[in-house]
């Protein structure tokens, strides 16, 4: 059972100001996990199982809640950043291991951002009240992409003060969505019965399709685990990380269900299936005429660009940093000298992401939001299954502080539900998703291959291992 040692924790040392404590905490894990998820994914998670789309929310939940678990018994173990990297390398002491991880972890970032470009430009054309074809919105998909890329090359100064703002924008949208919707069904204009209703599409089996839109949603509840990269400038982290991080998951994951239940029960499935703006169609068909209803596209568009550059952010930053520690060539650690960004590593991280929305928008196979936001869940869950296995990993592996607890049942239960979801057997995933998770890591493969080649013939010498604290035993070389 999960629990908290009683042990008090020695103040750590950290070069970082830790100016979070539990409100704002709480703040950037809502405000990290409201987003793209919801706002475009809803629709295709109805086109899996029907009416019963909150239902793929709530497992995708339950999946995210006992990974939580893991994380939280990490991060209150090594209150440090560097996330589910630092956790494997302390684990296993292989780099090349770390290094998957660290590049996994990087590609979710822009497959997430790609998804975001995506709805942003479904968005806008909802918001002008324009049709827009396949083409159109593609480039607009890219221009935006590359408008992310021209910010995050000038280098942005992000705020605690500014994650709130963006947060409550981002919240006001869904909570906009929830009140239209209790108030169209209260009213006689909803047929709630539908909630129950499961329709899958053709001959698929109940349990595959409630699989395949679990992997769905799940792309939903990712974010929580960015949280634990700000372990070193939170107060007091192995003290409120738990309880904060728990109190995070239950208010987004409550918000998604009854958004998930307003949709389906104001709008018909043949409506909302497949559908890439679906909260804009509960509010236009929930309260026609609405002033405030013609907003939505302008906060689900603002929502999703904040996260989209908060993920290339951090999807540059990665790479910059995997090339400084040698492990990618040296030009990806190239820095601007007037900005003092990345310059390089943007560029690259760009580069990818406007393949990728390309290659999908030109593909007919599936879903565009689908198959990028499938990857993306894909990848992590993928990340996930290894956390909640170093964890069992590092259990002998004693701390002088006091830490959470996950247990040992709720860390396999993590590893079975996260394959579960990962395997194509299991979570009727579509083969584009695997194809292109597969592509982006044979691109990281293929470099950090060449550059260990270099590294060889050049006798540079290999990358150290991530320094430990004083007071726990350093990794294996």
């Amino acid at each position: 059972m999960a629990a908290t040692t009683q042990a008090p924790a020695p103040k750590q040392e950290t070069e970082l100001k830790r100016a979070i404590g539990p409100k704002l905490l709480l703040l950037f894990i809502v405000g990290d996990i409201l987003g793209t998820g919801v706002y475009a994914l809803t629709g295709q998670v109805a086109a899996e199982v029907g009416g019963a789309a909150w239902l793929p929310f709530l497992i995708a939940f339950g999946v995210a809640l006992v990974t939580a678990f893991s994380y939280l018994e990490l991060v209150t173990k090594y209150p440090q950043t560097a996330g589910a990297a630092l956790y494997v390398h302390k684990a296993f002491g292989i780099h090349f291991v770390t290094f998957l991880i660290t590049f996994i972890v990087m590609c979710s970032g822009i497959t997430s951002a790609a998804t975001a470009s995506r709805a942003f430009a479904a968005n806008l054309a909802a918001g002008i009240d324009v049709e827009l074809g396949n083409g159109t919105v593609m480039l607009i998909a890219m221009g935006f992409m590359l408008l992310v890329m021209a910010i995050n090359f000038r280098g942005v100064s992000e705020s605690v003060k500014a994650n709130v703002v963006l947060t409550l924008v981002e919240l006001s949208g869904l909570v906009m969505v929830i009140l239209i919707g209790f108030y169209a069904i209260f009213g006689g204009r909803a047929d709630f019965s539908r909630v129950v209703m499961f329709e899958t599409p053709g001959d698929k089996a109940l349990l595959l399709s409630i699989s395949t839109a679990t992997s769905l949603a799940f792309f939903a509840m990712v974010g929580f685990e960015d949280s634990v990269n700000m372990a070193e400038e939170t107060k007091d982290p192995s003290k409120i990380f738990p309880r904060v991080m728990l109190t995070g998951l239950g208010v987004t994951a409550v918000i998604y269900v009854l958004v998930s239940l307003c949709a389906v029960a104001v709008v018909p499935i043949g409506q909302l299936a497949d559908n890439e703006t679906p909260l804009v169609t509960v509010v236009e068909t929930a309260a026609p005429g609405f002033p405030i209803g013609s907003l939505l596209p302008f906060i689900s568009m603002f929502a999703v660009a904040n996260s989209a550059l908060i993920n290339m952010m951090m999807a540059s930053r990665l790479l910059y940093g995997m090339s400084k520690q040698r492990v990618l060539p040296g030009f990806l650690s190239k820095v601007h000298a007037k900005n003092q960004t990345p310059w390089a590593s943007i560029l690259f991280t760009t580069g990818i992401s406007l393949l990728l929305i390309g290659y999908v928008s030109l593909s007919p196979e599936s879903p565009i939001v689908a198959v990028l936001g499938g990857t993306t869940s894909l990848l992590l869950l993928a990340v996930f299954a290894v956390v909640n296995l170093v964890v069992l990993k590092l259990r002998r592996d004693t701390v002088p502080h006091g830490h959470f607890r996950a247990g040992r049942v709720l860390p396999v239960i993590g590893i079975l539900a996260c394959l579960w979801l990962v395997l194509p057997w299991s979570s009727g995933r579509g083969y584009e998703q695997y194809e292109i998770a597969g592509a982006l890591l044979v691109i990281g493969i293929v470099l950090w291959g060449v550059t260990f080649l270099v590294r060889r013939r050049t006798g540079t010498a290999a990358p150290e291992a991530a320094p430990a604290p004083e007071d726990e035993p350093a990794a294996r070389p």
